[in-house]
């Protein structure tokens, strides 16, 4: 404890890692701060339906998402989410569209190109989004809670403006954050927007269990240490790689001739347990917002009851769906980011192989195979942890509680915080400080 303490004092030794720590805070800030700003029009007085209606369903993942701004009809009520989506959009579209798949490959000046059209992109996304948030305000809350009248054209328009230019706001908070800041600043946003929602989903559950007896402190104590448990899970999942051992051959010189000699520097090549991240979930629970929404257009039983069991997020025919589209969603994704065949190309370019398989294709075929038989394991253990929600609130945990028990939200959490912790350890291992992931003194500068 006593030498994660000196490596906390260090961070602040460095002067530029000081100032890039206290300028991201700053402008978290000012997120948290817009989050809590009404929509002009709106009497914030008369807003506690909307809470009412976030507190089950898919609104209550919106408006984790979003840090309570979705529930607040904040300016920052559809917080980063449209931008998200494009980014998710354009990634899909590099794979078909010739044009994308060029500018994948110009570099510097091909991402800023393909950030320009994300940008865009997220511009059309509100615009459609806008509209449907309004509508939402007016089936929910009531109608003298519009100040300019209620269904006024006038506060359509403007309030469409007004939260696509507070996507776009905070869409330029997340890239200064992660200009001039520390960590991926878009990630962070989202992960702040859900530790807002932490102390008082926590206070609920002590109120449940303690105030109204519910199984007093005990139960309490054992439900932290079991969402403690499944955070070390999350992080096992997140930093979990399968080594693939490499053999480079060493170069010698002997007189005028060169030659390979076996036996030179062996590496690894870290095949990652869950190399797609956070992605398979959110593209399932993208998609498990359609049959709710197509079955809501009939006024059949049938239909009413499919978009009855697709709003109930704990639900198990939802998590039984849910947890399929992770699966699957997990090896789509695996399959289009980690280029297995990219790698055995640069692996024979640099004159490595991995021992006892062949450069080139063999190689290829080898490591798709690894990379298939740890994406089994690792699809199934974040299906687990996305669903584990629906578990604990089947035992009688409240549901904002639930909520951070796993799912997009956990995930996001962990995956967030390792990396902004290993990028203040490269500033401290760069200015020679031991990271604050290691014991050990401070080290001296190097002269």
């Amino acid at each position: 404890m006593k030498n994660f303490i000196e490596s906390i004092k260090s961070v602040w030794r460095i002067e530029e890692l000081k100032n890039r720590i206290v300028f991201t805070l700053g402008l978290l800030l000012v997120y948290r701060f817009g989050a809590h700003v009404t929509l002009p029009g709106i009497d914030a007085n008369q807003l506690a339906s909307l809470a009412g209606q976030t507190d089950k369903g898919l609104g209550s993942i919106l408006d984790m998402f979003t840090g309570g701004a979705f529930s607040k009809a904040s300016v920052f009520a559809l917080g980063i989410m449209p931008y998200i989506s494009a980014s998710i959009v354009v990634q899909l579209m590099g794979i078909a569209i010739p044009y994308l798949q060029k500018l994948q490959k110009d570099g510097e000046s091909g991402r800023k190109k393909l950030n320009q059209i994300t940008r865009w992109l997220t511009i059309g996304i509100t615009l459609l989004q806008g509209p449907g948030y309004i509508y939402n305000l007016y089936q929910t809350i009531p109608s003298s809670a519009f100040l300019l009248g209620f269904d006024s054209f006038a506060f359509l328009f403007s309030s469409v403006l007004i939260l696509t230019t507070g996507t776009i706001f905070a869409m330029w908070l997340g890239e200064k954050i992660t200009d001039k800041g520390i960590g991926n600043g878009i990630s962070l946003l989202i992960m702040v927007g859900i530790l807002a929602r932490l102390p008082q989903a926590l206070f609920q559950e002590f109120s449940s269990r303690v105030t109204n007896n519910n199984g007093g402190p005990m139960l309490l104590v054992f439900e932290i240490v079991v969402w403690l448990l499944v955070i070390i899970a999350c992080v096992l999942l997140v930093m979990a790689v399968r080594k693939i051992p490499v053999q480079y051959a060493r170069r010698t010189t002997a007189g005028e001739f060169e030659q390979d000699a076996t036996g030179g520097n062996r590496q690894w090549i870290p095949l990652k347990l869950n190399a797609s991240g956070v992605m398979p979930i959110i593209f399932a629970q993208a998609i498990m917002f359609i049959p709710g929404v197509v079955a809501g257009l009939s006024k059949s039983d049938t239909s009413q009851s499919i978009a009855g069991a697709f709003s109930n997020i704990f639900g198990l025919w939802y998590n039984v769906v849910f947890a399929l589209l992770i699966i699957i969603f997990t090896y789509f994704y695996t399959a289009i980011t980690v280029p297995t065949n990219k790698m055995a190309d640069d692996l024979k370019r640099s004159g490595g192989f991995i021992p006892g398989i062949k450069p080139g294709v063999e190689t290829s075929d080898y490591l798709d195979k690894i990379m298939s038989l740890i994406t089994f394991p690792g699809s199934l253990f974040l299906a687990l942890i996305a669903i584990f929600p629906a578990i604990v609130v089947s035992v009688d945990v409240q549901q904002s509680w639930a909520m951070f028990y796993g799912g997009t939200s956990l995930i996001i959490m962990v995956g967030v915080a390792i990396d902004t912790i290993q990028q203040i350890n490269t500033y401290l291992l760069n200015q020679h400080y031991d990271s604050l992931m290691k014991s050990g003194k401070n080290r001296k500068a190097v002269a």
